[in-house]
């Protein structure tokens, strides 16, 4: 796959429930500006049929990602389930095959049982998936770069989440395996004033601690830096993005027009970093 640097992340259209007239502005929008990858999950609440209503028409102009592994029942690494949800995805997405099937953020312990893997290699074998992928950091990323059960790797990599960068980024790379960077702006959570929800918190607290020069600068130029640091990272080939602004694309793509973060910027990021970093400052799932 030739990818494009940035590409749609779709979690954010299901969570906070983007009305359909304005994901299909938003992704059309996105496609019109050059992005080709959609990445999203059978988790993501309505977020499969929003994209399928709006953009399987333009089904042969970008790559289509989706995850599986989450259900509301807790059951999640269920082989008879995770079929059934790669299935249940395609319907959604109103396609016959995804481009990328993903575990998402499945334990070692499941990875090295084998079944879970064995579900997504009989879904590429049957042409419903054209790769298979592992979606998840720390040790299990790792592993899952090390089985080499696998085609790509989607894992936490941000100016507030370097640890993959040490760790399974660079066996993804020794591999040749295909590195997407999710949550690669640190979800700009800098901007928050007081502490957010407990899913942003990890970021809020390190990025304090961090206290990035750049990031006291105007908001444009702050993402700008933390998305092109993303980018900067070896082995890293995509970096998905997610919004509810329609408009917002164009901006972001913007951003990248300088190309990704120049070594002595990228190295002091790395230093500080390096100097400030607590043992527990893991991969965010």
């Amino acid at each position: 796959m030739d990818v494009t640097m940035l590409g749609f992340g779709a979690a954010e259209i299901g969570y906070r429930g983007v009305p359909l007239d304005t994901v299909g502005r938003l992704i059309n929008g996105a496609l019109d500006a050059g992005l080709n990858i959609i990445d999203t999950a059978e988790c993501y609440p309505a977020s499969e049929e929003k994209i399928g209503q709006s953009v399987s028409g333009r089904r042969n102009e970008y790559f289509l990602f989706t995850k599986c592994g989450h259900d509301d029942t807790g059951d999640h690494w269920n082989p008879a389930k995770l079929e059934q949800q790669i299935d249940r995805s395609l319907k959604r997405l109103a396609t016959d095959r995804v481009d990328l099937v993903q575990l998402h953020s499945c334990t070692e312990e499941q990875l090295r049982k084998g079944d879970v893997v064995d579900v997504l290699k009989r879904a590429r074998d049957a042409g419903k998936t054209r790769f298979i992928g592992y979606s998840g950091d720390g040790a299990a990323a790792l592993y899952a770069v090390q089985s080499g059960a696998f085609d790509t790797l989607q894992i936490s990599v941000s100016i507030a989440d370097q640890e993959s960068i040490e760790m399974a980024v660079p066996a993804a790379k020794a591999k040749g395996m295909g590195v997407i960077a999710k949550r690669p702006i640190a979800n700009a959570i800098w901007k928050a004033t007081a502490k957010p929800d407990p899913y942003y918190q990890p970021y809020w607290e390190r990025l304090h601690q961090l206290d990035y020069d750049f990031l006291k600068q105007a908001m444009p130029h702050a993402v700008s830096i933390a998305l092109r640091f993303t980018l900067a990272v070896p082995g890293v080939h995509t970096a998905i993005v997610g919004t509810t602004q329609p408009e917002r694309w164009r901006e972001n793509a913007e951003l990248l027009h300088e190309g990704v973060l120049d070594r002595p910027q990228f190295e002091a990021i790395r230093a500080r970093w390096k100097a400030v970093a607590k043992p527990d400052w893991v991969g965010q799932i």
